[in-house]
């Protein structure tokens, strides 16, 4: 059976038709999140800098790509944990790869679109990197989603999300208010580039890191080959050029889309992509118009602009709204829009979840997208060790799922 939330937009199906064709577009839908689309672009190319509308095109398409593919790093994370299956894991793989290809010489030469200098994701190991992303490792099991997967599902209509993405926001600002203590007061040992900080240099770094992928690639086959997992079931698909927009993409045509698409991000903006800032920031500014001394706080120290300005000229805000657009026009074009179902049990759920991932982010400087994905590609060693540990995370977290009625992919289940 499917066991992933992220994979909630799936229509009923038995195991036999899981080839079937997709439902009829909601085509008012699509016409509706096209005019919404174009009128932010419009007010974003009139109102902010050239390279705002631009970004909110690469969001667009990271949406669009992600939703297709029901690309998710938290059922990734859970189907190898729990059964063994490593597909979703693989495709991480060809994704890093693909990424660290197209990063290295971007960072080497450290020439962007708009002039601006091109800057890894790279930061500190230490305390609150391994407590941060063991906290977001349980909280996006909880939670239904990662950082990205919370954003397309809210795209994709999905009502428990909603609650998924406030308690997210939440748990970032208040993680931004300790942000001090954890990074300052907990011991750290600092940052480590594999192309910098090494002498390997970033054709060394790629070396190592597509070594790496590989040692990866067949350890999960292995692990398969031994435990003989369910496979992940297949996505309703159509077939011939109307596949491109709203047929189902396999992971690793998605994964191949995600990794240019943030090398581009790199190319635009001066730094890979990221979804949880902007969260920290959209809570911050709330707090701050409560009346709380937001400014004080560690993590604004050198970046009190971003309080006092609007967040249209937030880079990682637009790239938020362009995901939740683009998921949204996706699932719409697929016939799959639709509000989910709460009860007590996924509300609880998701208001924990949020609040570790939003904390835990904070604390590891990313989150499945920031640290794991851009940090990686960025030759940074913290994103590795996020992994890691968000990987141990995850396995906590499958004993606590049941207990709020979450699903946990089983040996003899038929697909997972």
């Amino acid at each position: 059976m499917a066991t992933s939330v992220e994979a909630q937009a799936q229509p009923q199906q038995s195991a036999e038709k899981s080839n079937s064709t997709l439902n009829q577009a909601q085509t008012p839908l699509v016409v509706g999140g096209l005019i919404v689309s174009a009128i932010l672009a419009i007010f974003l190319a009139f109102t902010q800098d050239v390279s705002q509308p631009l970004l909110l095109i690469i969001g667009l398409l990271l949406g669009y790509t992600l939703f297709h593919a029901r690309f998710g790093f938290t059922s990734a994370f859970r189907r190898f944990a729990s059964v063994g299956n490593g597909q979703a894991l693989r495709a991480h793989m060809v994704m890093l790869a693909v990424a660290v290809t197209l990063f290295a010489p971007i960072l080497a030469i450290g020439v962007t679109f708009f002039g601006g200098e091109a800057t890894g994701n790279i930061s500190p190991i230490g305390v609150s990197l391994i407590v941060g992303s063991f906290l977001f490792g349980i909280g996006m099991q909880l939670g239904g989603g990662c950082a990205s997967g919370t954003l397309y599902a809210v795209g994709g209509g999905r009502s428990v999300m909603f609650i998924t993405l406030l308690f997210f926001i939440v748990g970032s600002t208040v993680g931004a208010a300790h942000f001090d203590f954890w990074v300052n007061d907990m011991p750290s040992f600092g940052s480590v580039s594999l192309a910098t900080s090494t002498g390997l240099g970033y054709f060394g770094a790629w070396v190592v890191s597509i070594l790496f992928f590989g040692l990866m690639i067949w350890f999960t086959l292995r692990i398969e080959k031994k435990k003989n997992p369910p496979k992940m079931a297949d996505l309703p698909k159509i077939t011939g050029w109307k596949r491109i927009l709203r047929g189902s993409w396999p992971l690793i045509t998605a994964a191949v889309v995600l990794a240019v698409l943030n090398a581009i991000t790199l190319l635009t903006r001066g730094s890979g992509w990221g979804v949880t800032s902007a969260l920290a920031l959209w809570g911050s500014k709330v707090a701050d118009g409560m009346g709380i001394d937001v400014a004080s706080w560690g993590y604004w120290q050198g970046n009190t602009e971003a309080l006092q300005t609007t967040i249209f000229a937030d880079t990682t805000t637009v790239l938020n709204f362009g995901v939740i657009l683009g998921a949204f026009l996706a699932s719409a074009a697929g016939g799959l829009f639709r509000f989910t179902n709460l009860n007590v049990k996924n509300v609880t759920a998701a208001v924990i979840g949020g609040l570790l991932m939003g904390y835990g982010a904070r604390l590891a400087f990313g989150c499945n997208i920031g640290a794991y994905f851009t940090g990686i590609a960025s030759f940074s060693l913290h994103g590795y060790i996020w992994g890691i540990v968000a990987m141990a995370g995850t396995f906590l977290a499958l004993f606590i799922r049941p207990l709020f009625g979450l699903s946990v992919p089983k040996s003899k289940d038929s697909f997972c």
